[in-house]
């Protein structure tokens, strides 16, 4: 990711353009506080692939078992 400040990025649209075109990602900063974010644009969305996390998470072996009822009362 590339930071400029504001004032150099009103001179340097151009360039930081040509470079988000590329797929790089810009962060306009201002008082050394991010501001906004050009990011390259794509009117199909990104490509999910199936497995990525696959072992990352775990679900207890009870998690699509019915609810106690005494979850469903609220306590007074």
């Amino acid at each position: 990711m590339i930071t400029v400040n504001i004032n150099d990025a009103q001179t340097q649209l151009p360039k930081l353009l040509s470079l988000v075109s590329e797929g790089n990602e810009i962060i306009i900063s201002a008082n050394d506080k991010p501001l906004a974010k050009i990011v390259p644009f794509s009117l199909s969305p990104k490509k999910r692939t199936a497995g990525l996390n696959k072992g990352k998470m775990h679900a207890s072996d009870d998690f699509d078992d019915p609810l106690p009822d005494e979850f469903w009362t609220i306590s007074k």
